[in-house]
C-alpha cells in the first residue's frame, strides 16, 4: 500500500518526519526573520534547509521520473513540490570531501584547494552561509563537516554548530557544539535529528 504523503505544510517539523530526512549526512539551515514560521511568508525572506544525505542514487527519490514503483520517499516529494527542485546539477568531483566544499563554496576543487578527504580548507574560504548572515539570515550547520579530517571547530557563516570529527562514529558519538565537545549516547543520525529539530524550535520562537 502507498504511503501518504505527510503534510508539511503547517511549518512544523516532527522528528520522525525530519529523521526520513536527514539520513547520516549534514545540514544547513538559514532562518530569514527573527521569530518567523519555518515556511516563509510571501513577500518576506524565504527560509532555506539544505539537506546532504549520505550514500544514495541522485534519482533515486519518488518524484523523479522513471523512479521504481516500490519507492516511497514521501518527504522528499513534499520537498521538491513545495520548495526547489534543482534538476541541473552536477558532482565535479565524486568524492567526499571535495564535493562538500564545492557545496559550500560553489567553487570547483581546484579553486577552493580541497582535494582530499584529510585536507582542511584553506585559511579564509568563503562559505555561502556568510553571505547569508550579511543578508539577515540566521545559521546553522549540523552534522558532518568533513574538511579536514581531524577538525570538528566551527567555522565561519555559522550562528550555531554541531559537528564531529571525520567521519564520525555510528554510536555514542562526540559532537562539537558551538565550541564546547559533548558525548552522546545512542545512534547518531538519531542524535543528530534530535540537535537540528531543537535548533529549528529556537529559530522558530
Amino acid at each position: 500500500m502507498a504511503q501518504k504523503a505527510k503534510d508539511w505544510t503547517a511549518g512544523r517539523f516532527k522528528r520522525r518526519e525530519f529523521l526520513q530526512l536527514v539520513g547520516g549526512g549534514a545540514a544547513v539551515f538559514a532562518m530569514g526573520g527573527m521569530g518567523g514560521r519555518l515556511v516563509g511568508s510571501a513577500g518576506g525572506k524565504r527560509n532555506i534547509i539544505l539537506i546532504l544525505s549520505d550514500d544514495h542514487r541522485y534519482d533515486f527519490m519518488g518524484f523523479m521520473p522513471g523512479a521504481p514503483e516500490f519507492l516511497e520517499t514521501p518527504s522528499l516529494d513534499r520537498m521538491a513540490k513545495q520548495g526547489a527542485h534543482l534538476a541541473n546539477a552536477f558532482v565535479s568531483t565524486s568524492l567526499c570531501s571535495p564535493s562538500r566544499a564545492s557545496i559550500l563554496t560553489g567553487r570547483y576543487m581546484h579553486n577552493h584547494g580541497i582535494v582530499d578527504n584529510q585536507r582542511p580548507e584553506p585559511p579564509g574560504t568563503v562559505f555561502f552561509p556568510q553571505y547569508l548572515q550579511q543578508a539577515g539570515y540566521r545559521t546553522a550547520f549540523i552534522g558532518k563537516w568533513h574538511m579536514g579530517h581531524d577538525s570538528d571547530d566551527p567555522r565561519p557563516g555559522f550562528d550555531h554548530w554541531a559537528a564531529f570529527k571525520g567521519q564520525g562514529e555510528y554510536f555514542d558519538p562526540t559532537l562539537n557544539i558551538n565550541g564546547t565537545r559533548k558525548t552522546f549516547t545512542g545512534y547518531n543520525t538519531d542524535i543528530l535529528t534530535d540537535q537540528a529539530l531543537d535548533w529549528l524550535k529556537t529559530a522558530d520562537s
